[in-house]
C-alpha cells in the first residue's frame, strides 16, 4: 500500500454494502447479525481512517455520501475475491461447509431446484443452499450485485432485451441446455399445420419476456396475435385453454410441473423457438469450491431433467 492508501477491511465493506441495500444503520445491523452501535462503532473508526464522511444524516436516516457510494460500488468485486481466497483456504484443510445463494426463474422452481436441493444434500452434506425466484433480468442483476452467487436463467431466439449481452458484461454466462416451446390448444381443436392457422385465435400470454417472444413468433408467421389475458401462472393458462378460451404457447419445464390438465393438449414448435437455459455467476465464481460443487449438481440436474423430460414426451 502507498502512504496515502486508505486502511480498508473486508467486513467494513460488507457493512457500506449492506447500508447501501437497506438504507438504514439498523437494518444493515440486523441483515449482518450484528448490534446497531457496533455498526455505528466500524463506520466512525471508517470514517477515522479516511478522513471523509462515509455516511450522512437525511431526516431520521441515513443515507451514503460520495465516498460511501464508492465503497459501496467496489464491495461485491473484493468480497467476492476474499470469499473465493478464504473457501479455498478452508478446503484445503478439510473445511466442507458453505453457503451458496441461488436465484432461477419460477418454471424452475417444481420441477428443477427441489432435486437439486435433494441431490445436493447427498453429495455434499455439509453445503447450504438458499433459493430465491427472479425473471431473468432480475436474476442477472442480482449476481452483478452479489445478492446471489448462481443464476440460472433462460433467453428466446432474437429476444431483443436478452440479459445476457450488456446486461450481463463482466459476468460468466454458460448454455446449461433448451426447454422446447409447446404450443397449449384445446382438445379437439384439431391439428395445427402453420401457426397462421391461429392467427384469428385469441391468445394468452405470459411473462413480458414470453409475451415478448409471443409477438415476434406470431409476427414471423405473418400477423399480430390478438392477446386476451395475460398471466404467468402456467396452471391458470392451461385452465383458460381448457375452457375454449383462447390457446398459448409454454415451455416444456412449465408444462412438466403438473399433470396436464384434462381438456387440454400440447404439440412442439420447432426446435429453432426453443429457449435457452443459462447460468449466470461472477467471473471467478467457479474458484469458491462450495459455487463450483452447486454449479456440477445443477448441471447434472439439468441434464437429467432433460432425459426425463424427452423421454416422457416420446411416450406420450
Amino acid at each position: 500500500m502507498t502512504p496515502d492508501a486508505p486502511d480498508l477491511d473486508v467486513q467494513v465493506l460488507r457493512t457500506v454494502r449492506a447500508i447501501a441495500d437497506t438504507g438504514s444503520i439498523t437494518a444493515a445491523a440486523a441483515a449482518l447479525g450484528y448490534s446497531q452501535p457496533a455498526i455505528s462503532q466500524q463506520l466512525r473508526r471508517l470514517e477515522a481512517r479516511l478522513g471523509v464522511a462515509v455516511v450522512e444524516r437525511v431526516g431520521r436516516g441515513v443515507r451514503l455520501t460520495e465516498a460511501g457510494r464508492v465503497l459501496a460500488r467496489h464491495a461485491p468485486a473484493v468480497t467476492h475475491a476474499f470469499d473465493a481466497a478464504a473457501e479455498e483456504l478452508a478446503q484445503l484443510r478439510g473445511l466442507r461447509t458453505g453457503v451458496v445463494r441461488l436465484v432461477a426463474f419460477p418454471s424452475a422452481s417444481p420441477v428443477l431446484v427441489p432435486r437439486l436441493i435433494a441431490a445436493l444434500a447427498v453429495a455434499h452434506p455439509g453445503l447450504s443452499l438458499t433459493y430465491v425466484e427472479a425473471e431473468p433480468p432480475e436474476a442477472v442483476e442480482a449476481i452483478r450485485e452479489d445478492r446471489a452467487d448462481i443464476a440460472l436463467t433462460f433467453s428466446y431466439p432474437g429476444d431483443r432485451d436478452d440479459p445476457h449481452g450488456t446486461s450481463a458484461r463482466g459476468l460468466s454466462v454458460r448454455s446449461a441446455g433448451r426447454d422446447e416451446l409447446l404450443l397449449v390448444l384445446p382438445e379437439g381443436h384439431g391439428a395445427v399445420s402453420d401457426l397462421a392457422d391461429l392467427a384469428a385465435a385469441t391468445w394468452i400470454a405470459g411473462c413480458p419476456r414470453c409475451r415478448g417472444h409471443l409477438l415476434e413468433l406470431c409476427g414471423r408467421a405473418g400477423f399480430e396475435p390478438r392477446i386476451g389475458f395475460e398471466t404467468d401462472n402456467a396452471v391458470a393458462v392451461e385452465g383458460l385453454v381448457a375452457q375454449g378460451i383462447g390457446v398459448a404457447t409454454l415451455p416444456r419445464m412449465a408444462v412438466a410441473s403438473f399433470p396436464v390438465l384434462p381438456g387440454v393438449v400440447t404439440a412442439p414448435l420447432p426446435a429453432s423457438e426453443a429457449r435457452g437455459l443459462h447460468v449466470v455467476t461472477a467471473r471467478d465464481a467457479e474458484r469458491v469450491p462450495s459455487v463450483r460443487a452447486v454449479l456440477d449438481v445443477l448441471m447434472e440436474q439439468v441434464s437429467a431433467l432433460h432425459r426425463r423430460v424427452s423421454d416422457g414426451a416420446e411416450s406420450a
